[in-house]
């Protein structure tokens, strides 16, 4: 699997885990993220969903069921290079169906591919986003409430979330940058609510992978400070999980790469930075923007740095410098 296509693949679905609440929201507050929750954890439903960034617009077939305390889910990308990921429990399987190759991987505990939610909120998100009700819409001919997200600093987006007005699933998200912008957008076009769950429709693909290249990720939870770094500090972030990530090839040369990955999250979106020894294939460092979507890559000694986030870019280059590899390296 090339660079690119693996980070594709891991990047984005990683997400953080929950975090012991310290700050009290108001009581409207606490009941709107509630219901922001059971949508997403315990709602069935199945549509497609339209991202548009710069102009250009992809869409993919997605489905969320839960079944007698088991989570299954399925999105099939319908533009661009065929993939396909299915998600039973933690349990979560990448088909890139034109090289034949079949990505397993075990993601923490209870999190769920990125639909519309960048990362799963929590009480913590009220300490950076102030919630303004912005009436009523509708999305996809469903009736839906509206909400502004608007970030207390410059260090993250404000982001708009229409929520249908019954499930208070979200139905549609756009990412605002300070002038007003709109920098990208998720929405369905097409969705239908309360569906039978469909388990098969899950498990049947991830049992049959005759004439794939199977490669698998394995996990290793760690700590940066317990490999060697400083973890860097930015206001409203926190860390949320670190692991190390194996991707166990035999089908291409160099068999095994091993990649540092922690995740940082404020309660709405995240940040993911990963930390991998620096070999010749690295390009020059670079910076890019695609949407509200920005990349920083760097050398730093041995280390190749990538850090990636719906953030903007001074809030990556904050992560990139607060990154100090220790002296006496791991503990």
């Amino acid at each position: 699997m090339r660079r690119r296509e693996w980070v594709h693949a891991v990047v984005w679905p990683a997400l953080a885990l929950f975090a012991p609440p310290l700050w009290a929201a108001s009581s409207d507050n606490a009941a709107w993220l509630q219901r922001l929750r059971e949508a997403a954890q315990h709602r069935n439903f199945q549509g497609t969903l339209v991202h548009s960034v710069g102009g250009t617009a992809s869409s993919s077939r997605v489905a969320h069921f839960g079944d007698n305390g088991h989570q299954y889910e399925r999105m099939e990308m319908l533009d661009g290079q065929m993939r396909r990921v299915f998600r039973h429990d933690d349990v979560v399987l990448t088909l890139w169906a034109d090289r034949r190759v079949a990505v397993i991987e075990q993601r923490e505990p209870g999190t769920t591919m990125p639909v519309l939610m960048r990362a799963r909120p929590d009480e913590r998100v009220f300490e950076r986003y102030e919630l303004r009700p912005q009436g009523q819409d509708r999305v996809a001919g469903h009736e839906a409430d509206v909400y502004l997200l608007q970030p207390r600093d410059a260090l993250r987006f404000a982001q708009r979330m229409w929520m249908e007005s019954n499930s208070s699933l979200p139905l549609r998200v756009d990412l605002i940058a300070p002038d007003g912008r709109v920098l990208e957008s998720a929405a369905f076009s097409e969705l239908t609510l309360g569906v039978k769950p469909q388990a098969e429709s899950v498990l049947r693909p991830m049992r049959k992978l005759e004439g794939y290249r199977v490669q698998r990720t394995s996990l290793a939870r760690t700590r940066l400070e317990a490999e060697g770094w400083s973890a860097p500090e930015v206001p409203g972030f926190e860390q949320r999980s670190c692991v190390k990530r194996v991707l166990n090839d035999a089908g291409e040369e160099g068999g095994a790469g091993e990649t540092l990955q922690t995740v940082y999250a404020d309660g709405l979106t995240h940040v993911s930075l990963f930390i991998e020894p620096y070999r010749g294939e690295h390009q020059r460092p670079m910076q890019t923007a695609i949407g509200a979507t920005h990349t920083l890559m760097q050398r730093q000694g041995a280390w190749w740095i990538t850090v990636v986030g719906e953030v903007p870019m001074a809030t990556l280059q904050k992560f990139a410098a607060g990154l100090v590899r220790r002296p006496e390296g791991p503990k």
